[in-house]
């Protein structure tokens, strides 16, 4: 009686493992984090909460944010690659993050490249080169005219040492043949203050968090820095139309995780980023806050951020751009 009982033990233990199995099999079977290495309330955040409460409905698993500041996005970066790669850590990062960083950060602790399963950029939205509506110059060719006749007199407010709108002016100044004085702040919104207060000059900055800034009158456009118009701001030429070639610059944001996810794990994570950016609800509501929809796969991502890289490495090598 007590053999029987022992082999019924082992049958019912060996199922149990077996019905184990089987549920770490069936991804995701507990809650993902997804990492934004910045604040909350930036764009970053705001498109990974967005896209986070779609793929919690479309994985059956909640998608729970967590913000991890700090070195430009560096140290979430490195959660995020110090992570298993078992597809319940994922990153949700900006440009700086992929193609800045490690060109400015001598001793960043993780390679875009090689650490990350890249997934997908998710979105993109261009700069507007703004200024408060006491700024002399009305027009991208007046500003232009303006910088050549007061060299290293005019500021440039940007949202950090090395951010896009930093790199975006020094690749204008390359083109240009212009300077400017560079005035770093703590993030884009002290930025902004500072401009409608009429206490920095001009900056480019993303176009969703200025545009309605500038239907106000709060502040002028002079100019967007994508390939086209935007339809948030029609009235805005691009650089291009206004004469300066060679600055189509986005700021755009994407999905990543760390290097090595199971192939299945891989394709529920990308094919729920992509099936939540095309539900037509969240759709709609980006693009009216001025993000186009990119939905890229893993390996035009990875084109891409390696083209990047290598385009804001000769900008920052030109501009003899460092950091501390």
């Amino acid at each position: 009686m007590q053999e029987i009982d022992m082999k019924n033990f082992i049958t019912a233990v060996a199922l149990a493992l077996g019905v184990v199995g089987v549920a770490h099999a069936a991804y995701p079977e507990k809650p993902i984090t997804a990492i934004v290495p910045f604040p909350p309330g930036g764009s970053t955040d705001a498109i990974a909460r967005t896209l986070g409460a779609k793929m919690s409905q479309t994985l059956g698993q909640q998608v729970v944010v967590e913000n991890k500041a700090g070195a430009t996005g560096a140290i979430g970066a490195g959660l995020v690659k110090s992570a298993p790669p078992d597809g319940y850590t994922f990153l949700v990062a900006s440009i700086g993050v992929y193609s800045v960083n490690p060109v400015l950060q001598k001793k960043l602790a993780y390679d875009p490249a090689k650490d990350f399963d890249l997934l997908s950029v998710a979105v993109r939205a261009p700069n507007v080169l703004v200024a408060p509506p006491s700024f002399p110059a009305n027009t991208l060719q007046e500003l232009i005219a303006h910088l050549k006749k007061n060299p290293e007199k005019v500021t440039f407010a940007t949202s950090g040492a090395g951010s896009s709108d930093h790199l975006t002016a020094a690749l204008f100044w390359q083109k240009t043949g212009t300077s400017g004085i560079h005035v770093p702040y703590k993030g884009g919104a002290p930025a902004i203050t500072d401009l409608i207060g009429g206490h920095a000059d001009v900056s480019f900055q993303n176009i969703n968090v200025v545009a309605g800034h500038i239907k106000t009158g709060k502040l002028k456009a002079l100019a967007i820095t994508g390939d086209k118009r935007s339809p948030l701001l029609p009235q805005v030429p691009t650089l291009d139309e206004a004469g300066v070639k060679e600055v189509d610059v986005y700021s755009w944001q994407a999905y990543a995780a760390p290097k090595g996810l199971p192939a299945d794990v891989k394709s529920k994570l990308y094919n729920a980023i992509v099936g939540a950016l095309n539900d037509p609800e969240i759709k709609k509501r980006l693009v009216e806050q001025g993000f186009e929809i990119v939905a890229n796969t893993p390996e035009e991502f990875s084109r891409f951020q390696a083209k990047e890289l290598a385009r804001w490495k000769q900008v920052i090598e030109v501009g003899k751009i460092v950091v501390d």
